[in-house]
């Protein structure tokens, strides 16, 4: 099987965020880059379906110079091959613009899947995997928590809904997105991490998909990003003292009448 599997490098989960001096954007000083954990999932699902079935697996990601280091780490898990279409206005470009680089990327190769996370944690749209589907005209089954191929064209694809889980019966090629739960990520061994480095990158421009710079970023973009706030500070908490049953009256009384919520 051909598996095409679309990443995003995005800044470490557990990073203290930072807004940058235009006040648009993050500050990315200082801040470690990582592949989107839901992507994590979606390289995982493909790599298991390559090891059960056969077949040849290969990420892309649409970004910055700096993404290549999220290829290499997908490579290090297992990947076969890896291209980045390199743009310095990826930053800036909405999920639609995205979608678009993405899904012209797919159509210049063969493939049986494309598999994407759920969302990239930097953003997080979840719109791109819909997106791409559309573009492509291919069924999709989004937030996937387990995937099954029943034979070379067909597929069970699993989803949470409100008080159970639904499954889809698709046809293939088709776009599935990764929730949480769908597999548990390897870890790349040093062996993969060595042979990463040996194993080319393909690097695409824009231009050699048919797009202009005034059809990315900020141009081209219909979403665009006018000012980023922090989160208003939370107020300090009040610590109640005193024997219990007094602090229960100094509680009630606070919940009644400062919090309102009695």
């Amino acid at each position: 099987m051909e598996l095409i599997i679309c990443i995003k490098q995005v800044p470490d989960t557990a990073a203290k965020i930072k807004i940058g001096s235009n006040g648009k954007s993050i500050d990315l000083t200082d801040v470690d880059l990582v592949v989107s954990p839901f992507d994590e999932y979606a390289v995982e699902e493909a790599l298991r379906i390559k090891e059960a079935k056969g077949g040849k697996t290969t990420v892309i990601t649409f970004g910055p110079e700096r993404a290549s280091q999220a290829l290499r780490q997908c490579l290090a898990m297992g990947i076969d091959d890896a291209i980045h279409v390199k743009c310095d206005e990826f930053e800036t470009s909405d999920s639609l613009v995205t979608a678009s680089i993405l899904a012209a990327a797919i159509k210049t190769l063969p493939f049986d899947m494309v598999l994407f996370g759920k969302q990239g944690v930097g953003r997080d749209n979840a719109q791109v995997p819909a997106m791409v589907a559309e573009l492509l005209n291919l069924p999709q089954v989004v937030v996937v928590t387990k995937f099954e191929l029943i034979s070379e064209n067909k597929a069970l694809a699993q989803y949470e809904v409100e008080g159970g889980v639904a499954v889809n019966e698709i046809m293939l090629p088709a776009v599935i997105s990764a929730e949480k739960g769908l597999n548990e990520p390897r870890y790349p061994t040093l062996k993969g991490i060595m042979a990463s480095k040996k194993k080319p990158i393909k690097e695409m421009t824009i231009n050699d998909l048919g797009f202009t710079l005034e059809q990315v970023g900020e141009a081209g973009s219909k979403v665009v990003f006018r000012k980023l706030m922090p989160p208003p500070a939370r107020p300090e908490g009040k610590v109640i003292t005193g024997e219990p049953k007094e602090a229960v009256a100094q509680l009630i009384d606070l919940l009644r009448n400062e919090a309102k919520l009695l």
